[in-house]
């Protein structure tokens, strides 16, 4: 194996750092990976920077030390990096590179003031989570900071900057700080005018030109690893500097790719401490609040659905039932329980026995909550057993991606045929999927690549970058190099599964205004 025909792709998702090394032949080599949670501070959900230090260097070293063990080689260079994190949120600098305030992620429901006065500014949807919003929310707040402001970023715009120096970024990742103009890959002209206007009102110096990272489209070059950057990755000094950097995605851009969702009417779902339904279509659509208008990592229009709320609680359940396991002296590997619970909620009701779930732990902007309670609620004669239990948290976790997808399909008559599903929901075979399909009455493919999910799909605009031909878009490679033999398991579910989700559905319309009672009355 020769390392300079590989590629690494890098995603610092919300639960876990992942990393994946792929060759030649878009084969996965190696994976590795670092687990952290977000934590709420002084009521921001953040991570802290050093975090983000810790955890990548960690799992590079981990990816470094398998390719030794299987491969009988130490990294000094590989074909191309890239890099993708989860989408939105706020970073900011000023001129030194000195973070101005607390890194605000995708998860904080903390900017309805600001959403609601830019969407109707733009005549455009900007949701709570978009790094704009946040700006103008800490404008309108009156934050100090903010007139220091030299660069703003998000967390993949982050670390593309400090591995290259270079403050460009993929224009799928940049869709989700602002909009895109139609047919471009730059920041909608018109709304900068609009906002540079706003600002200088304001009092404020500087313009969103000087101040927002570079879109680029996949297969541009964004940048040559640096001295600098080369020691950040690999402390020990293995790694050479001079390595091609791919533009920086999202988890959005990097989930489709990995899927082959990037072509016109194509689709994906991604499911893990978040969710999100991704639609590539040129329709021009009415404003939705519930629905985000971002584009492919080429450029290409996408209707998003973004939740923020799937396995967090899940995941909380989980965790009871391994200390309970823990306690009675029959402790189990965590992977096997997750198989474990999600097979028993096969066994469970389609709708989940009468049971019903809110799986918010943060607030939830498709549904309005800007805080959220986790619950569970039963009437008497519901049927409580674990299966139902456990099938009463699947059907939660896409209930809200469901919400917004009638929507698309409903109102603005997208038609959807076909998804294909990646992330943590899905790895226990057929169920997840079998959920999915249950919510949207559509088949749900799941390729065998798609465990490795994001960093996979960001190795894959690695090798588009390095290897595609002149002229040659990133659906025809995708579709022609990377997937033409790509095997992928679909699932359809049952006519008793789809109804049986659509009555747990109406129950959880029901059960929402306990939600907002709960986030009124249970205080932190």
């Amino acid at each position: 194996m020769e390392l300079k025909d590989t590629v690494l792709g890098i995603e610092l998702g919300s639960t876990r750092i992942k990393a994946v090394l792929v060759d030649r032949n878009f084969r996965p080599l190696v994976s590795s990976s670092f687990a952290w949670e977000n934590q709420l501070v002084d009521g921001v959900w953040t991570y802290a920077m050093d975090q983000v230090y810790q955890g990548l260097r960690t799992c590079y070293a981990d990816l470094k030390r398998q390719v030794q063990q299987r491969f009988g080689q130490t990294i000094r260079q590989v074909g191309a990096i890239g890099v993708s994190g989860m989408m939105h949120g706020y970073l900011p600098f000023d001129a030194q590179g000195n973070q101005l305030a607390q890194f605000r992620t995708w998860r904080n429901t903390m900017t309805e003031q600001a959403a609601e006065e830019l969407t109707a500014l733009f005549g455009f949807n900007i949701p709570q989570r978009w790094s704009i919003a946040h700006l103008y929310q800490a404008m309108l707040n009156g934050e100090p900071h903010v007139k220091e402001i030299s660069f703003l970023t998000t967390l993949a715009g982050f670390l593309h900057w400090k591995l290259t120096g270079e403050k460009r970024m993929g224009v799928g990742e940049a869709s989700g700080m602002f909009p895109i103009g139609r047919g471009s890959c730059a920041y909608d002209k018109e709304m900068v005018h609009k906002f540079d206007a706003l600002a200088a009102e304001m009092g404020y110096s500087w313009t969103l030109e000087q101040i927002l990272p570079q879109p680029v489209p996949a297969g541009t070059p964004a940048g040559i690893l640096t001295p600098e950057g080369a020691a950040l990755l690999d402390p020990s000094g293995d790694l050479q500097p001079g390595i091609p950097l791919a533009p920086c995605e999202g988890d959005a851009g990097t989930g489709m790719t990995a899927t082959n969702a990037v072509r016109l009417g194509t689709g994906n779902v991604s499911a893990g401490t978040s969710d999100f339904a991704m639609l590539v279509t040129d329709c021009k659509m009415a404003v939705h609040r519930e629905i985000d208008m971002v584009t492919t990592p080429a450029g290409i229009p996408v209707a998003m659905v973004h939740c923020n709320n799937c396995t967090s609680d899940i995941n909380a359940w989980v965790s009871l039932f391994e200390e309970f396991a823990e306690a009675i002296g029959a402790p189990q590997e965590p992977g096997k329980l997750y198989t474990l619970l999600f097979r028993k909620a096969l066994e469970g009701s389609p709708d989940g026995g009468g049971l019903v779930s809110c799986n918010f732990y943060s607030g939830e902007p498709v549904l309005g909550l800007n805080q959220g309670r986790p619950l569970v609620a039963r009437s008497p004669d519901s049927r409580l057993n674990l299966g139902n239990f456990m099938r009463t948290h699947l059907l939660s976790a896409l209930a809200t991606l469901k919400i917004g997808l009638d929507i698309l399909t409903q109102q603005e008559k997208v038609e959807l045929t076909k998804l294909y599903a990646h992330g943590g929901f899905f790895k226990t075979p057929e169920v997840g999927q079998r959920i999915l399909s249950a919510a949207t009455g559509t088949p749900v493919a799941v390729m065998e690549t798609a465990g490795e999910g994001g960093p996979y799909g960001m190795a894959l605009l690695c090798g588009y970058l390095l290897w595609h031909r002149s002229g040659e878009t990133l659906e025809d490679f995708l579709e022609d190099k990377v997937f033409s033999e790509a095997e992928a398991h679909t699932v359809m579910a049952e006519q008793r599964e789809i109804e049986g989700f659509a009555a747990f559905l109406a129950r959880y319309r029901q059960a929402l205004e306990i939600e907002r009672t709960a986030v009124a009355v249970l205080l932190d």
